[in-house]
């Protein structure tokens, strides 16, 4: 069997990258012949590398062809619908896009095409569904919940995810600010905060912002580490802040939010506790007070870090639930749900 994947945006080695490799993971695991559309040979070790996934056996070809001659193809859009021509087809959504005129007659003709939709989380869904016209199905993205384990904890804030204001407001620069207040306050002195992620294309001027902020503070900034280092941050963790999409008018800018938040529930697997923005796909994975907390003020992220960190209780049982409710999110679910629609 012979599958053909596209993904645009590979190099820029985001959760929607690995939901695409965990997808060319589970195929080559099944004896699929692998072939993705990129223009250089050097994308595999990169891949490799950043998400710690062995990729013997896939090919880089420079023309996929939109599937013709393929058994399959997996297709990430850039928000254009195109005339694929395998014998199944399945087109992925990892933004939410709007105001692209998604039900035009020539992309119901393409879509009469596409097997099936798949979005990456229901927020996602529900405005693809509402902008292309279509009935997609949410498969959740998977998380390698087996090697990500808790190890001895130290006072480490955690963030992890691209230096980005482009594609998605990230707001490293609230996270920052937000800690500087705690240690101001009296409440950090031996806290660390790391902030983890790739610099997006043309946003130079932000991350240097970022370092210029944290200069005099004790954070921490690491650029495109490998898997084997995140595994490592995340075990040592003890909290996980989030600040994407803040500011943002989820409505308006569904893009701008985080779609899922796949560094989350990887955080959750090794027992750190998320404290996250109240927006787009962190409230399908939170539940409030539950297996992590939900902020919508940068006042409420201070207040709830400064509860959690006296009260080592609750901070034992969320930490708990965290790590039990992020197998929700497993490889295993997620090859079960593929394969169900191949």
């Amino acid at each position: 069997m012979k599958a053909a994947i596209y993904n645009p945006y590979l190099d820029t080695l985001g959760g929607g990258e690995r939901y695409t490799l965990s997808f060319v993971k589970a195929l080559i695991d099944k004896r699929y012949q692998v072939d993705i559309e990129w223009k250089s040979k050097g994308i595999v070790k990169l891949l490799e590398d950043r998400f710690g996934m062995n990729l013997v056996g896939v090919n880089v070809v420079e023309n996929v062809n939109r599937g013709d001659g393929y058994d399959l193809c997996f297709w990430v859009s850039d928000g254009s619908i195109p005339a694929l021509r395998a014998r199944k087809n399945l087109l992925h959504f990892q933004i939410p896009l709007h105001d692209v005129n998604g039900k035009s007659l020539m992309n119901k003709m393409k879509l009469f095409r596409v097997s099936k939709v798949i979005c990456n989380s229901f927020f996602t869904k529900k405005i693809i569904d509402r902008e292309y016209g279509v009935n997609s199905v949410v498969i959740y993205p998977p998380i390698d919940t087996k090697s990500i384990k808790p190890k001895r904890k130290e006072n480490i804030i955690l963030y992890v995810g691209r230096f980005s204001k482009l594609t998605q407001s990230k707001r490293q620069d609230v996270l920052v600010h937000a800690f500087k207040k705690l240690i101001s306050a009296g409440g950090l002195s031996d806290w660390k905060l790391i902030l983890v992620g790739g610099i997006e294309v043309g946003v130079d001027s932000y991350f240097e912002e970022i370092k210029k902020i944290s200069s005099e503070l004790p954070i921490e900034i690491i650029t495109s580490p490998d898997f084997k280092t995140l595994k490592e941050l995340y075990g040592r963790a003890k909290l996980f802040w989030s600040a994407s999409g803040f500011g943002e008018d989820e409505a308006k800018n569904p893009q701008k939010v985080e779609h899922f938040g796949m560094t989350v529930v990887e955080a959750m697997t090794a027992g750190v506790v998320p404290v996250v923005y109240n927006a787009g796909g962190h409230k399908e994975i939170i539940r409030d007070s539950k297996n992590g907390f939900l902020w919508t003020k940068e006042n409420d992220l201070i207040k709830i870090t400064s509860k959690i960190i006296k009260d080592k209780s609750l901070l034992r049982r969320i930490s708990a639930n965290a790590k039990s409710d992020s197998e929700f999110y497993s490889k295993e679910k997620f090859e079960e749900e593929i394969f169900k629609l191949i």
